[in-house]
């Protein structure tokens, strides 16, 4: 009888547990659901072609968005440049060469706290530091280095992470095998490491590509119907346009912003499609 009932009380305990599990999965995954549905259901009237490759007239009441489209891939290219050479080397460093001391330690708490900190001190950083003590003026440059050290501190820790994770023992057998340090690391650990590291990688690209604040000091136009011939331009960009539209221009019609942010959407999961089967290749590869 008493064992009867403990197993009762075990699968009870389990049911309540999965029970739970599933209503935070769903109170997560539902309401997303319901803003992307949200946002198509209004946008999709918006797009067309002149929406997609127009330029802006009437004061962006009429015609397309096709500048701030260009204006982010350029600022999330640049972010890419400058954020993803810098994050994956200093992972490398912390996690294969520096050695485990208050130092490190220090070093690791300050990006993730780095990590925490408003994008719109960010944004104030990278006006006086890039626009006005550098003269880079408002530009994809200094949005772009801007985004960089922003998206920084995510890169590198995912990125650390993933590389912490591959097994001890691919190491030691290459070493023994001949190998120098840095032959193990681009050879082996790299490749192995390279689901972790695009996630990381994607997850900071993703973040800059849909912020306001940094760009909103260093490089956004209100309204500018070209496109930027070099990175010292101006260039208008999908987030501030969304809310110059929403907020700032009378008499927009609604499914323009909807448009606008269902481009942005589309935009920001594309990449992350593109993530995606990148790392389901690589995973396939992996050898653990």
């Amino acid at each position: 009888m008493s064992t009867s009932s403990s197993s009762q009380s075990r699968y009870f305990t389990q049911r309540l547990g999965f029970s739970l599990l599933t209503l935070m999965t769903l109170l997560t995954v539902v309401p997303i659901v319901a803003v992307v549905i949200y946002i198509v259901i209004l946008g999709t009237p918006a797009i067309s072609g002149e929406f997609i490759v127009g330029f802006p007239r009437e004061g962006m009441r009429a015609g397309g968005i096709w500048p701030a489209i260009v204006g982010t891939f350029y600022l999330t290219l640049g972010t890419a440049v400058f954020a993803v050479p810098l994050g994956i080397g200093a992972a490398i460093y912390l996690s294969e060469y520096a050695p485990e001391n208050r130092w490190t330690r220090l070093i690791r708490i300050a990006i993730i706290n780095l990590a925490g900190i408003p994008s719109v001190v960010y944004g104030l950083f990278g006006l006086g530091l890039f626009v006005l003590f550098l003269k880079f003026g408002t530009s994809i440059l200094a949005g772009s280095l801007t985004l960089s050290i922003m998206t920084l501190p995510v890169i590198i820790s995912t990125t650390e992470e993933a590389l912490r994770a591959v097994p001890q023992a691919f190491r030691t057998v290459s070493i023994s095998l001949g190998a120098t340090q840095w032959q193990t690391i681009r050879r082996i650990v790299l490749p192995q490491a390279l689901p972790g590291m695009l996630t990381g990688v994607i997850l900071g690209l993703e973040r800059a590509a849909g912020e306001t604040a940094p760009i909103l000091f260093t490089v956004a136009a209100f309204f500018l119907p070209r496109l930027p011939n070099t990175p010292m331009d101006a260039t208008m960009a999908l987030p501030y346009h969304l809310f110059v539209i929403s907020t700032q221009v009378p008499g927009m019609p609604i499914k323009i912003q909807y448009g606008t942010a269902l481009v942005l959407l589309a935009f920001v999961l594309s990449m992350n499609l593109i993530a995606t089967t990148i790392r389901s290749r690589a995973r396939a590869r992996r050898q653990w």
